[in-house]
């Protein structure tokens, strides 16, 4: 089969027009953050999907300014709608409209900005809920600030080393305000400058890219933040530390974010002759990075595959005598890394570039020998970095891309090694056909990648040791009808972290097709199918696990909408799935259900109802996940300045505790509140 699917892949490789393609799996008729996590929920987009259209909403595109790659994020809007923007006099009303909360003015008359307070907290908290703040400031000579700031509670302190018990041990949690990014940015016609927590990625996001855009170009400011999302255990030390009570006892968890680099990053433009433009950009970073206690390795304890995780121990005045388990240690090392990126543009459609970059981290915990385990998803034994070389060509309904790249790391046994990618679009005003084609080494070690991979992981990384295709294919029609499908298939190359892996066979398809011709009945249908180890039978499914595993999953979604009235909506969906389970004789059905209705009552003011029915293994009750969640989101807008959000959420356990392995969870209430003020 591996022969099979390396024959089929140059084959390809020689074939670029035939290709199928879309950027997102759905266009969100709503935008909102917790819109988008509830497609996230229903299976309707990945989480390379949100992840990127959080990144948008935050981040925003300036029509006006925006390069083609920057316009082409965007959702609904293909390469050649993109190509004729300038003929047709830009967006239309109605796609200024829809895409509205991810449009942007580079250049504002005046100062604006605008600033968001949020909080989480459930009704049994036994401490103060936790707290973020959000502030951006604009104004008309190019320049931005930002600022995130937070109030956190179950925030470790400093990890260091106790000589007399010859352990590591970490400051216990208490009440403190972080500062974990901010930003000021100056914008030019030539240049651009940023100083402070940053994005960034080029080409096709094989040799560095963290923005989580389909298309990167460059850098962006980062002062994104994640809201939790339901409650976790009080105690999170081991077995016998904490009292019955407080083991049992849940909290909100703290705002989380990710690290992504702090330091100096910049680009300068400059035409070469008459129709050329070469771009430069780069950075430096010296970033605090958290890292999970399991992730962790001890040099000095032991040699090889044996080597387990330390044990970190909890310290401070009044708190239990514990080890951590699964703790975030933050700050437990800095990482310098820098590094830049080169173009050259004969045209937006034609250019060729090359991108290099460095990283070494250095551990702040003194006494002891530190470095990554294998899953923690850094490189061990000290420095690493890429460099990779990406070009772009298109002509008439043709645009092709590729990229190439190689690791470079100080890993045992490691080194580096290479990866591939080429991307060939064929685009009309309406509809899109991509095929990608990947080929990663085993030894492509890259934990700043944003390429496409399988969702099955190596050592932490997904792109590593797989050779694969994708076909994907986006026709719509404004208003009426919307059709997209995709088809991956990949394989190992050589061994994964299982003896004889090499040559398995990894397979997803998705189809999605929905229709809007009618305001009263608007109707949705998409499946999914998955499976790991094509052509093997097998009893588990598992989509990114490490271990051997062979079984698939087949899942059927249907989705009703019905818009009573321009201001009233209601929607039903229900989804089954066949998974392949060991436990249930090889295989179990599940079953999700949700109804949500939306309503505004008048301009200012927006509701949004929503329950939530999930059954895993409809044949018994006392095993994997029975929920009910019923939600319910206001919010208010006065005078155009100031929005207030605020959100319900009612969760109960439906498992039955008789022969459940885990007693099922009390009844839960959960709030969050936001506040945003525009100037």
């Amino acid at each position: 089969m591996r022969s099979v699917l390396v024959a089929v892949w140059l084959l390809l490789a020689g074939l670029p027009i035939a290709s199928l393609a879309a950027s997102y799996e759905v266009e969100p008729e709503d935008s909102g953050e917790q819109a988008l996590f509830a497609l996230r929920e229903d299976g309707a987009i990945t989480a390379e999907t949100l992840a990127a259209l959080l990144v948008l909403r935050r981040s925003g595109v300036d029509p006006a300014h925006a390069s083609r790659a920057g316009l082409y994020a965007l959702p609904g809007l293909t390469y050649a709608r993109v190509d004729g923007l300038a003929a047709s006099g830009g967006l239309t009303s109605e796609e200024r409209r829809r895409l509205a909360p991810f449009l942007r003015s580079s250049a504002p008359e005046r100062v604006s900005g605008d600033a968001r307070l949020l909080t989480a907290f459930a009704a049994l908290d036994p401490v103060l809920p936790p707290l973020a703040l959000q502030v951006r400031v604009a104004g008309p000579e190019g320049w931005r600030v930002g600022l995130l700031t937070s109030l956190t509670r179950r925030r470790l302190g400093a990890v260091h080393r106790d000589a007399s018990r010859r352990t590591l041990v970490a400051e216990a949690p208490g009440v403190s305000v972080v500062v974990p990014k901010f930003h000021g940015q100056w914008t030019g016609e030539r240049a651009s400058v940023l100083v402070g927590s940053y994005r960034l990625g080029f080409g096709q996001r094989l040799t560095l890219d963290t923005t989580g855009l389909p298309t990167p170009e460059g850098f962006l400011p980062d002062d994104a933040v994640r809201a939790p999302g339901g409650v976790e255990r009080w105690c999170f030390l081991g077995e016998g530390a904490c009292a019955p009570e407080e083991r049992d006892a849940e909290v909100t968890p703290d705002f989380q974010w990710d690290e992504g680099f702090r330091g100096v990053v910049g680009t300068v433009r400059g035409a070469v002759g008459a129709s050329s433009e070469v771009s430069v950009t780069g950075f430096g970073s010296y970033q605090s990075r958290s890292l999970l206690s399991h992730a962790l390795l001890e040099r000095t304890s032991c040699e090889g595959a044996a080597c387990k995780a330390p044990g970190v121990w909890l310290q401070g005045t009044g708190a239990p005598a514990g080890r951590v388990v699964s703790r975030t240690l933050p700050g437990v090392f800095h990482e310098w890394a820098g590094g830049g990126h080169a173009a050259i543009a004969w045209t937006s459609r034609s250019q060729l570039g090359v991108t290099a970059w460095s990283a070494k981290p250095v551990w702040r915990v003194e006494g002891v020998a530190l470095d990554f385990r294998s899953t923690a998803g850094y490189p061990a034994g000290g420095a690493f970095g890429a460099v990779g070389f990406d070009g772009a060509w298109g002509l008439g309904a043709v645009d092709l891309f590729m990229e190439a790249a190689r690791t470079f790391d100080a890993a045992p046994g490691g080194g580096g090694g290479f990866g591939v990618l080429q991307r060939t679009v064929v685009a009309g005003t309406s509809k899109e056909l991509e095929l990608s084609l990947r080929a990663y080494g085993r030894g492509f070690a890259n934990p700043y990648t944003g390429a496409m991979s399988g969702p099955d992981e190596l050592e932490g990384s997904r792109a590593r040791n797989e050779v694969g295709a994708r076909i994907r294919y986006l026709h719509r029609l404004e208003g009426a009808l919307r059709l997209r499908g995709e088809v991956d298939a990949w394989t190992l190359p050589s061994d994964g972290a299982a003896v004889g892996s090499a040559g398995t066979v990894n397979l997803r398809a998705s189809a999605r097709v929905d229709w809007r011709t009618h305001a009263l009945f608007q109707p949705s249908l998409w499946g999914e199918y998955r499976d790991k180890d094509v052509g093997v039978a097998g009893d588990c499914f598992e989509g990114s696990g490490e271990e051997p595993c062979s079984g698939s999953l087949l899942r059927v979604t249907a989705r009703v909408k019905a818009e009573l009235h321009d201001a009233v909506s209601v929607a039903a969906q229900y989804a089954h799935a066949r998974v392949d389970d060991p436990v249930n004789h090889g295989v179990r059905q599940d079953a999700h259900a949700v109804v949500e209705t939306q309503v505004r009552p008048c301009e200012a003011v927006r509701l949004r109802g929503r329950a939530v029915w999930k059954d895993e293994d409809l044949s018994t009750r006392n095993r994997l996940e029975q929920s009910f969640r019923a939600t319910l989101d206001a919010s208010w807008t006065a005078a155009d300045a100031v929005t207030t959000r605020a959100r319900y959420a009612w969760v109960i356990d439906l498992k039955d505790a008789r022969g459940a392995r885990t007693p099922p969870d009390a009844p839960r209430h959960l709030f969050a509140l936001e506040v945003e003020t525009r100037f």
